[in-house]
């Protein structure tokens, strides 16, 4: 794994942390495929049941190391065929929340994007600069995951300009569910995180596939989908956990089988 992206587990909740403070958390190549790596890795682990991505030393990601890129032979970039999933973090079948201090932009946002739910501070930027460099949003989530999240027209005018988007704006336009002090934002992420494992991980997983999914889907297919999914989850160890709890008024003891 490369020395600037660290994983720590910790009651069910994995935390991704990169780790390049003096380049504003810019990626590498190398650091790119770690973090892919370790983004699958939380989606296998059946004992992590939420994952959090933050950046370290006031940052949260300032995009693709341009020097790497330029540095970097086009067929070691990454494309269409060498890229195991364009969109890990929607891809992982977990619950996943960015924590975001100061910048985000370019790759940066574009992974904020991707995940389901994002906290931010006081002092967050975030930014789809990718016209300033001759480049539309280069993992897709701007174009795609972002009208979906605020709307065509408030997405469009970000994408054009590559305006910056303060955190207070960002909360008003619904792209941030809360902003906090940056010394209450790994609090604040660990709050959330603890929120989601009060729930079946079995229903959880399933529930952000058909969420996801019915995005490209008809009423009619998702319905189809919906009935798959809640014949799997009448048949889990943790749908039976949860009638149990109920009658016997005590806290859930899910499993996520």
């Amino acid at each position: 794994m490369d020395k600037h992206i660290r994983y720590e587990i910790k009651d069910h909740i994995a935390t991704i942390v990169i780790d390049r403070p003096e380049k504003k958390n810019a990626m590498t190549f190398s650091m790119l495929n770690s973090f892919y790596d370790v983004v699958a890795q939380a989606g296998a682990d059946e004992n992590i049941w939420v994952l959090i991505v933050t950046g370290s030393g006031g940052s949260f990601c300032a995009g693709i190391d341009l020097a790497d890129l330029q540095a970097t032979p086009e067929e070691r970039r990454g494309n269409e065929e060498n890229t195991p999933i364009q969109w890990p973090l929607l891809a992982c079948p977990k619950p996943v929340i960015a924590a975001i201090d100061g910048v985000a932009v370019g790759m940066g946002v574009e992974f904020a994007t991707q995940c389901d739910v994002r906290i931010a501070t006081t002092r967050a930027r975030f930014g789809w600069v990718f016209v300033h460099r001759g480049l539309v949003p280069d993992q897709g989530a701007g174009t795609w995951l972002l009208p979906r999240l605020i709307g065509i027209q408030p997405s469009l005018r970000l994408l054009y300009s590559g305006d910056i988007l303060p955190a207070p704006e960002a909360l008003k336009i619904g792209y941030i569910s809360q902003v906090v002090e940056p010394d209450q934002l790994a609090n604040a992420a660990q709050i959330e995180a603890r929120r989601f494992l009060q729930g079946s991980p079995f229903a959880v997983r399933r529930i952000k596939q058909l969420v996801y999914d019915g995005l490209d889907r008809s009423a009619e297919e998702h319905f189809t989908h919906h009935l798959k999914a809640i014949h799997e989850c009448f048949k889990s160890h943790d749908h039976a956990e949860g009638i149990a709890s109920f009658l016997e008024k005590r806290p859930p003891r899910f499993t996520g089988r």
